[in-house]
């Protein structure tokens, strides 16, 4: 079924883009969301004529999409989490730990428009924030231990001969011995 979207909607499509969908996504949440209406001749029409009417507005978005692009340009993202001695993180590193890095850098954005997959190990990993549907900007992500592990040392095991335990001889506890009756 085809739909035309309403609002942006990350891993499908941005507004005005007409997106096939399975039909119960589109009955049973695009549409009575509003997220989308059913793409007919008459609807296409009227989106081909708004956006003929709108070309200068939407310049205008794109334009200042860029500008918010720029502000990113350069920045690399260290986000400390805790790690155990494996190297493995408690927990992942996502986009809502990316949105509260850039915050701490001064630049607001919207959790919605970052994807990254998900970091559950120290290393380099990249999110990418898509504010306008031509304007999308990787950022590069250094996750690092926070808590520098201290590595696990086996002490070193001496082996040792076996200890040889005498073992005393079982004695058999005295019974009394019962007298047996006299025949009479």
């Amino acid at each position: 079924m085809e739909i035309i979207l309403k609002e942006d909607i990350i891993g499908l499509g941005y507004k005005n883009d007409i997106v096939n969908v399975k039909n119960g996504y589109g009955r049973n949440y695009l549409i009575p969301q509003g997220k989308g209406v059913i793409a007919s001749e008459s609807a296409k029409k009227v989106l081909a004529e708004n956006l003929r009417q709108q070309a200068h507005k939407l310049a205008a978005i794109k334009a200042a999409a860029e500008d918010r692009a720029k502000a990113l340009e350069g920045i690399v993202l260290e986000i400390a989490a805790k790690v155990s001695a494996t190297g493995v993180t408690y927990g992942s590193v996502g986009a809502a730990q990316v949105v509260a890095a850039l915050k701490e850098k001064g630049i607001e954005i919207d959790r919605k428009i970052v994807t990254m997959s998900e970091a559950k190990k120290v290393g380099d990993y990249e999110a990418t924030v898509h504010f306008h549907k031509e304007v999308e900007v990787k950022v590069p992500v250094k996750v690092v231990a926070e808590n520098q592990p201290e590595p696990v040392v086996e002490a070193p095991v001496a082996e040792e001969a076996p200890a040889v335990v005498e073992e005393a001889p079982v004695e058999a506890p005295e019974m009394e011995e019962e007298e047996a009756p006299a025949a009479e």
